[in-house]
Parts: structure tokens; sequence; C-alpha cells
């Protein structure tokens, strides 16, 4: 079964090929791809699924990946320009320091979009952003943790994104917006693990020992899975059930969350799908052959998955897509 087939599982056929059906204008197209780097399983997804894409619509994708740095990636864009490709995709790695390199790109006409991440720049300077709720997808994490524990005094450590990423902006502001109204609930302890498995760990150790063991710690928020992830391993390291002595609410539902999940050590994940390429390469199809313009925010579904979902059933349907 192909990529994208398996990715029609996962999403629903119909979502799938409402956003990229009309997207075969795209054949002989260059178009430059920034991604940030791979350090999270969601990211090589996204990765292998706009690669997948591309082929099928006959897309000459460059790809570039900035290794984690704003730098490489503004490197990357001015070469794009350079080359003179048709469109450039970029997941920004922060929300700042784009003004400049974008209104590079739309003196030379090419039209940029922005996937999963946003930025603080003019609206003008790129055509379109294809990203999920992320101030959403936190509230949903809150929402939930309200709903599980109840009225039960509830300590919390948070793992945060990558310091000035908008995930990690929005992702903290949405998870503070959802356990709001819960004055029994409160944030602790709050660190970035840099969306790294291995930070995540490290971090989860460092709030483990200055809680008593974990002994304070009524659950973990992760801005992503795979810190949560390294987590889990972490609780389990200090001989603590994750799950179960610390609830574990994360976001991006990868396969390994799944697992986790279905194994009894984390609670609740947010999806965040990793087809940002099928709404991107779909406005630029009309954009590009019929002078469309797309919608300014194309916003994808964020679902929340739990142990009544059937975990290893998401786990055996996601592991194909190259997380």
């Amino acid at each position: 079964m192909s990529i994208i087939k398996k990715l029609a599982l996962v999403a629903g056929i119909g979502a799938l090929m409402s956003s990229t059906a009309y997207a075969e204008g795209l054949s002989g197209k260059v178009i430059g791809f920034s991604q940030i780097g791979s350090e999270s399983g969601w990211r090589a997804a996204e990765t292998s699924v706009t690669k997948a894409e591309a082929e099928r619509l006959g897309v000459d994708l460059k790809f570039a990946d900035a290794q984690q740095k704003q730098e490489n990636q503004i490197k990357a864009l001015r070469g794009f320009i350079a080359q003179g490709v048709d469109a450039i995709l970029i997941a920004p790695v922060v929300s700042t320091g784009w003004e400049e390199v974008l209104t590079e790109a739309k003196d030379a006409e090419i039209p940029v979009v922005l996937l999963d991440r946003g930025i603080d720049a003019p609206e003008d300077l790129y055509l379109t952003s294809v990203a999920s709720d992320q101030v959403k997808e936190g509230r949903v994490a809150g929402e939930w943790l309200v709903g599980a524990v109840g009225d039960k005094d509830c300590k919390v450590v948070e793992l945060q994104g990558t310091v000035g990423s908008s995930p990690a902006i929005n992702r903290k502001q949405g998870f503070e917006e959802g356990i709001a109204a819960a004055s029994n609930i409160s944030i602790i302890r709050s660190q970035t693990g840099d969306f790294t498995r291995s930070k995540g760990k490290e971090v989860m150790e460092g709030f483990l020992k200055a809680e008593g063991g974990g002994a304070g710690i009524c659950a973990v928020y992760a801005h992503n899975d795979d810190m949560a992830v390294g987590a889990i391993q972490a609780i389990k390291d200090a001989g603590l059930k994750p799950g179960t002595d610390i609830l574990v609410v994360s976001i991006d539902a990868v396969p390994d969350i799944f697992s986790a999940m279905a194994a009894g050590e984390a609670n609740a994940t947010v999806e965040l799908t990793p087809n940002m390429a099928g709404p991107a390469f779909a406005a630029l199809d009309a954009y590009l052959n019929a002078g469309t313009m797309p919608e300014k925010f194309i916003i994808t579904e964020s679902k929340l998955y739990t142990p009544t979902d059937d975990p290893q059933g998401e786990y055996d349907r996601r592991k194909g897509l190259g997380y």
C-alpha cells in the first residue's frame, strides 16, 4: 500500500481527496521545501508525506533540512529564490525574523506557503498558512485533564516545545485556557524539552528529582508526543507507573504514543495530521494555474484520542507513514 493510501486510512479518504484531487496542474512545477529538521517522529512523517505527495503530482520538490536552525532556513529560501522556483513551502523553526527573506521572495513573485507553524510577519508576505489550531490543541489537552482528575488536587509539570516556536507558545496558551476554571489544577514546573525524546526524558528526570521523586506530580503535559515518550521512560526509571501514578497527556498522535497508550503508559493525545502538503499543493495549484487566492489560514482538524479509541489499531494504521 502506498504512503498516500495509508495516510487516507488515517485522515479519512474523503478529507484527503478533497485537498489533493485538484492539484494535478502542478506537474512539472519546481517547489522548494524548507523543513525544520527531524526532531520528532511527527516531523519525519510530514517530510515523508510531502515528498510522496509531490511525487504523485509530478512536482519537482527541492528539499532542504534546516537541522533546527533558522539561519539554515533563510539560506535555503534564498537558494530557492536564486533558482527561480515556482513556489516555496516552509515549516518555520521560530516565529520571528522572516520579513527580510519573505520580502525577497515576494519581490521575485514566488508564493510562499507556511506549513504547520505560524510566523509574526505581515500576512501579505505569504500566500497561505496550512496548520492546525495550536491553541485549540492545547485547550483540548487541558480540558481532557480537567475531566480526568475531577476535583482531585493535581500538580502538573509541562514539557514545552522549542523556545520561540509558534507551537510552544500556542500549545502552552491553550492548555492554560483549558485548565483555567479548575482551581485544583496548577502547573508547578515548565521547561523546554525542545520537541525531542531525549530532552523530554532529561527534563522529566529533573522534574522528578525536584518533586520528591515524583510524589508531588499528578500529570505531565508535553507539547509533543516525542517528549512525552521520553518522559514516560523517565517515570519508569524512577520506579513509578506512567499513566497511573502520573498521567500523561500530549499532542501529535504519533504511533509510539499509541503503543504507550495500549500498554497503559499514556492517557491522551491530540492529533496533528502530517498531511499539510495536500492542502498546500491544492492551494498552489489554484493560485498558479487559475489565479485563485486561497483562504489565508487553512485549518486542519485536531482530534482527541484516549485508550478507548483502539490505540493498537491506531498504531498499526500509522506506523507506515514515515514516523
